[in-house]
C-alpha cells in the first residue's frame, strides 16, 4: 500500500505552485503533492548513478509501453508509426496551431476550458472561438446547434477538444465524441484531443479515447497523452502525439521539430517507461484515494458551507465549486479567501464560459491537507457572510 497521506514540504524547492507566502496554502495549480511511484523513482536513480547525461533518443521501450498501455487500460490500438515524442502537451497544441493553421484563422474550444489553451491560441495570432457549454442541474452539455454554426464558420479548422474536460471533469460519452467527429469531418475542421487527464477517472469509470470513437475521428485527428498529469511527472517534459493520418502526422512531425520539441531529455524515457510498464498497481490506489478525497470535500461543502455546491466530477482531481449563490464573481472571492485565510483556489472566470460562477479546486493532497483547506475555505465564506450583513 502507498502512504498517500504523506506530507511531503514542497517549499523551496522552485515549485511553481508552492512558490508562496509561508502560512498559504495552494490548492490550485494542476500538480500533483504526492511522490511518485517507486518504480519511477528507482528508475531516475538508477540514471542518475550513471553520471551522463547527455543527448538522448527516442526509445523502442517508450513506444512499447505506450502502446502496451493504450491497449491495455483503454482498449486503443495504437500502431508504432503514429507515435511521435513531445517535450509537452502544450508544446504539441502549440506547434499544431501553427502548423494546421494560419494567422486569423479560427480555432474552437468548449468553454469554461483549460486556460492555457487561449495562449496556444491568441499568441499565436488565431482567434479563439468560444462555444459555452450548458450547466444543466450540476452537468455540462455541449450545445449541438452552437457547435455546428461555429464548425460551419469557413474561417474555422480546427477544434481543441479535451477529454476528460478540465476544468469540470466531465468524460464525453462515445455519443458526444461521435457527433463532434461527424461534424468536423463535415466542416474539414481538424480536431486536436488533450486527454492528459484520461487516466484520473474515478474507480469502475472509463474515458473513451477520441481515435476509438470511429474511422473517421481517428483519421481526422491529432491526439495528445502523457504521464505527467497521470503519473505527476510534468517536470520531466515527456508526452506523446498520435497521429494515424500519414499526411497529417507527416506535417506534425515536420511542426515539432522545426519548433525543437521532438527530443527527449535524458530522464524522460527512463521515467514513462517505468510508469506505464511498472506502477499500474500505483495509479490503481491513487484514484480510490482521489475519490476519496473528492467525496470528502463534497460532503464537507454540502454539511458545513453554504452557498457553495460542487459540481459532479467523474474524472481529474479537479473540483468545480459553484458560488454563485454568495452574490460574488470568482475572481474577488478567490482573492478574498487568499488574503483573509491563505487558502489559494483557481478562480474560474480565466476558463471563460460560465467560469466565473465557479471556483477549481485541486485535490490530490494528503488528507490532513484537504481537512486543512476545507476549513479554511469555511472560516473565509463565514467571514464573507459576516461582512456581507455588517454592510447591509
Amino acid at each position: 500500500m502507498i502512504n498517500f497521506d504523506e506530507v511531503t514540504d514542497r517549499r523551496g524547492t522552485n515549485s511553481s505552485k508552492w512558490d508562496v507566502l509561508e502560512n498559504e496554502l495552494p490548492l490550485s495549480t494542476a500538480d500533483m503533492d504526492f511522490k511518485a511511484a517507486p518504480e519511477i523513482i528507482e528508475a531516475l536513480s538508477k540514471r542518475v548513478k550513471h553520471g551522463i547525461f547527455g543527448y538522448s533518443d527516442v526509445s523502442e521501450e517508450w513506444q512499447r509501453s505506450l502502446i502496451s498501455w493504450w491497449k491495455r487500460r483503454h482498449h486503443f490500438e495504437i500502431k508504432k508509426e503514429w507515435l511521435m515524442f513531445c517535450t509537452g502537451v502544450i508544446p504539441a497544441i502549440s506547434s499544431s496551431v501553427r502548423k494546421i493553421t494560419t494567422p486569423a484563422e479560427k480555432i474552437v474550444v468548449l468553454t469554461p476550458v483549460y486556460n492555457i489553451f487561449f495562449n496556444s491560441i491568441l499568441n499565436n495570432g488565431r482567434v479563439a472561438l468560444e462555444c459555452p457549454l450548458i450547466e444543466k442541474d450540476g452537468d455540462y452539455e455541449i450545445d449541438f446547434e452552437d457547435l455546428e454554426k461555429k464548425l460551419a464558420d469557413p474561417q474555422t479548422t480546427m477544434m481543441i477538444l479535451c477529454n476528460p474536460h478540465n476544468p469540470i471533469g466531465k468524460i464525453w460519452s462515445r455519443e458526444e465524441l461521435r457527433r463532434i467527429g461527424e461534424l468536423c469531418e463535415r466542416y474539414h475542421v481538424v480536431v486536436l484531443s488533450d486527454e492528459i487527464h484520461c487516466d484520473l477517472t474515478d474507480p469502475h469509470e472509463e474515458y473513451i479515447p477520441y481515435g476509438t470513437v470511429s474511422e473517421s475521428c481517428l483519421q481526422n485527428s491529432i491526439i495528445c497523452v502523457a504521464p505527467s498529469k497521470t503519473f505527476n511527472l510534468a517536470g520531466l517534459q515527456s508526452a506523446a502525439i498520435i497521429v494515424a493520418n500519414e499526411g497529417l502526422r507527416n506535417r506534425i512531425n515536420r511542426a515539432i521539430n522545426t519548433d525543437e520539441v521532438a527530443e527527449p531529455n535524458a530522464f524522460a524515457m527512463d521515467a514513462t517507461v517505468a510508469a506505464f510498464d511498472r506502477s499500474e498497481y500505483w495509479l490503481d490506489e491513487l484514484r480510490a484515494y482521489i475519490f476519496e478525497n473528492k467525496q470528502r470535500v463534497r460532503e464537507y461543502i454540502r454539511r458545513e458551507i453554504k452557498g457553495l455546491k460542487v459540481l459532479d466530477s467523474k474524472a481529474t482531481y479537479l473540483l468545480w465549486i459553484d458560488c454563485r449563490e454568495l452574490d460574488i464573481d470568482s475572481d474577488t472571492l478567490a482573492k478574498y479567501l487568499r488574503e483573509k485565510t491563505g487558502l489559494i483556489l483557481s478562480s474560474g472566470k480565466i476558463y471563460r464560459g460560465d467560469g466565473f460562477h465557479y471556483l477549481r479546486m485541486n485535490t490530490a493532497y494528503p488528507r490532513s491537507m484537504i481537512d486543512d483547506a476545507l476549513k479554511r475555505l469555511k472560516t473565509g465564506i463565514e467571514m464573507l457572510e459576516k461582512e456581507t450583513e455588517e454592510i447591509k
